[in-house]
């Protein structure tokens, strides 16, 4: 079982692939509040996509956030990882991401 500093160095994992990332394919005129939360770990975390970027990563929830990622531990550590693909995983609705439609479609240029 993911313990929760496991989740949040996979955020931060993820940050640094997404700006990595971010040097090849430009930048994306995005920018979203974003909420993480993990239930079967009783915790949340939050930040900012921006420019293609996730920065201002911190612990709690922000329940304005313009997108939701809900995922378990183990399924969030496996989407960073690329064991989990995210299209299969919210079809098969081990995550869910809760985000306007034309939000989605630039998420998916991020991934």
């Amino acid at each position: 079982m993911a313990t929760v500093e496991e989740c949040r160095q996979a955020l931060h994992d993820l940050a640094a692939r997404l700006e990595r990332n971010a040097e090849t394919r430009g930048k994306l005129d995005f920018d979203r509040t974003l909420a993480c939360r993990v239930p079967d770990l009783g915790t949340a975390f939050h930040g900012r996509l921006s420019d293609g970027l996730l920065t201002d990563i911190a612990d709690g929830d922000d329940p304005k956030a313009k997108i939701a990622l809900i995922a378990n531990g183990d399924d969030l550590l496996a989407l960073v990882a690329g064991r989990l693909d995210v299209t299969r995983a919210v079809a098969a609705r081990q995550v869910q991401i809760k985000a306007n439609p034309f939000d989605l479609l630039k998420l998916r240029k991020l991934l």
